[in-house]
């Protein structure tokens, strides 16, 4: 089974990722935001459905992906296209949209601020 967790991470942070990763210490597979406040704004309700929708499906047309999601063709393909151009969506060279993971983690941690 293959994970992918969202996650939101500081610079410093991906960087010690990548190098451990060149060392040959497995690291998952990851994608980082650089903020609360994007990863937010980049997975609103609606691309949130499309992720879950693909998830695990194989690829996908935009019009299949429009009825497991409920919603009309144009506002997927908006919101995929979103997703794909940010990198968490693959698009097929048939134009389909897949994401090759059966399951997606999301991270978000709150800390107390400190007095």
């Amino acid at each position: 089974m293959t994970t992918l967790t969202i996650d939101v991470a500081d610079l410093a942070t991906v960087q010690a990722s990548m190098k451990a990763a060149f060392s040959g210490v497995p690291q998952g597979c990851t994608y980082s935001f650089p903020s609360e406040e994007q990863l937010l704004t980049t997975l609103n309700a609606n691309r949130w459905a499309i992720l879950k929708a693909l998830t695990g499906a194989g690829p996908l047309g935009v019009r299949a992906l429009a009825r497991r999601v409920g919603r009309d063709v144009k506002g997927v393909h908006t919101d995929a296209q979103v997703l794909v151009n940010c990198g968490l969506i693959d698009k097929t060279s048939e134009g389909k949209l897949s994401l090759p993971y059966d399951t997606v983690r999301l991270e978000l941690i709150v800390r107390a601020a400190a007095a």
